[in-house]
């Protein structure tokens, strides 16, 4: 090791012309691919993995694990690179959690789990989903949360301007995976039971879904009749040209569906006891009303809507915020009455003050050695070398993660700060020595060389 440093030391000495170029061109090319590297809180430290989830309405647990959860475990063993398989059933969804072995392509197992789901999905349950692939995620994947309230508009008014302009948009910002909207509530028209009125016309709650699902034609009740496509359509040609046929929906509000006929399986009409058709009016309250709701938002101790912004695995969170916050601020003047909160949740801000802290430390580091050393030593040049060697350490570090790949982060943030007092220490401690064996060297009228007194009085601190 010593003869190591010794060849480094007296090369650079022997080459310092050309020690220099290389010293400026790596501040030039460094300085470049500082500012692109990507930037996130901490490292991508999870293994590639691929979530499938899988709807399974009205099934419990047990149901869930033995008629949807198993079949598809079976059709996934064996993937190319499948380190763990994770399980997890509870009522109505079915979750598989797959972790590769790292160094795999996270898009080839994706396409290669996607296969395998395409075989295994017509075996499933007709009224279990379509098993969906997860989005891919970073570790630390949520890099905001967004608060959305207004005094002027309803929850259901603003879930719906959420879920049609702003999480769109939203989406279109590079790196953004996926948007959550937690609180929202999803406007639709609900058919509200009323048991007693049920008993008294002598209907089934099976008679009114049924009745409900084919009129809207919606084929969400997948038991309903308007769950199967119906090749209604055409056109009319004319002797200038054929005009194709657009169906109308007959029933869009409440009222409407308030005053269709109830059926029996046949398709008849149920009859109350006068003889009258019963209508879904008489046994239930229709009307515009939300989706069940497993959870809520609470924003500035009000009512409101809350935005998960997740980024993709590949992703700089600078970037992505930032991309983010542009987008709000485009949205912002057509979103009147919405108060957007983009601040309750931003690692961007951590990352911009840990960045500002490591430029501050820099500059005092830089300022400190100057003054040492020019009012110590009252050497300017000698001030001038540290100045220079301390940034071009950092650069030069910084360098190597960027061809690693690496990613500006916590801990490397960390280590440059204390790599700082490490580079000071050696800068004033080299130094100083050279210029004492130096002055030494001149006061005593010797004719050794000074790039040799140089070479030894570095190497006596290199230990």
């Amino acid at each position: 090791m010593t003869r190591l440093i010794r060849w480094i030391v007296s090369a650079s000495l022997t080459y310092r012309f050309l020690v220099i170029a290389i010293a400026a061109a790596m501040m030039y090319f460094g300085g470049a691919q500082i500012r692109t590297m990507p930037v996130d809180v901490f490292p991508e430290f999870a293994p590639p993995r691929v979530e499938i989830q899988t709807a399974a309405i009205a099934l419990s647990a047990a149901e869930v694990e033995q008629l949807v959860t198993i079949p598809i475990e079976q059709a996934l063993a064996g993937l190319p690179g499948l380190d763990v398989m994770l399980s997890k059933s509870v009522p109505q969804l079915s979750s598989i959690d797959l972790r590769f072995e790292r160094g795999t392509d996270l898009l080839l197992a994706r396409q290669l789990v996607q296969e395998r789901l395409a075989i295994v999905a017509p075996t499933l349950p007709s009224w279990a989903g379509a098993p969906v692939i997860i989005h891919p995620l970073s570790s630390t994947s949520r890099v905001m949360k967004i608060g959305l309230s207004s005094q002027e508009l309803s929850l259901m008014d603003m879930s719906m301007i959420t879920y049609w302009t702003i999480r769109p948009r939203l989406m279109a910002v590079p790196g953004v995976a996926n948007v959550a909207i937690w609180g929202e509530r999803l406007k639709m028209q609900v058919v509200q039971i009323d048991p007693a009125r049920l008993q008294e016309h002598g209907v089934t709650v099976q008679q009114v879904m049924r009745t409900a699902g084919d009129a809207l034609d919606a084929g969400v009740l997948l038991f309903a009749p308007s769950g199967a496509p119906i090749a209604s359509g055409g056109f009319i040609d004319t002797a200038n040209q054929r005009i194709t046929i657009s169906h109308v929906p007959p029933v869009v509000t409440p009222e409407q569906l308030a005053q269709v006929v109830i059926t029996d399986e046949l398709g008849r009409p149920v009859l109350d006891s006068s003889g009258q058709p019963v209508r879904l009016s008489d046994v239930a309250d229709v009307v515009w009303d939300h989706q069940q709701l497993w959870g809520d938002a609470v924003i500035n101790d009000g009512p409101g809507l809350m935005l998960i912004v997740e980024k993709l695995p590949w992703a700089n969170t600078l970037e992505v915020t930032r991309g983010v916050e542009q987008a709000l601020a485009e949205l912002q003047p057509g979103l009147p009455g919405i108060q957007i909160d983009p601040t309750i949740f931003r690692p961007a801000s951590y990352i911009e003050l840990s960045l500002a802290n490591l430029n501050r430390s820099l500059l005092l580091s830089l300022l400190l050695v100057a003054l040492v050393l020019a009012f110590f030593l009252f050497e300017w040049r000698s001030a001038l070398i540290s100045i220079v060697a301390i940034p071009l350490s950092l650069v030069a570090a910084a360098l190597v993660l960027a061809v690693r790949g690496a990613t500006v982060n916590t801990m490397v943030l960390a280590g440059f700060i204390i790599a700082i007092g490490v580079v000071v220490d050696d800068a004033i401690i080299d130094i100083e020595n050279i210029v004492r064996r130096l002055r030494e060297q001149r006061r005593a009228g010797s004719s050794k060389p000074t790039q040799a007194i140089i070479l030894d009085a570095s190497l006596e601190v290199r230990s």
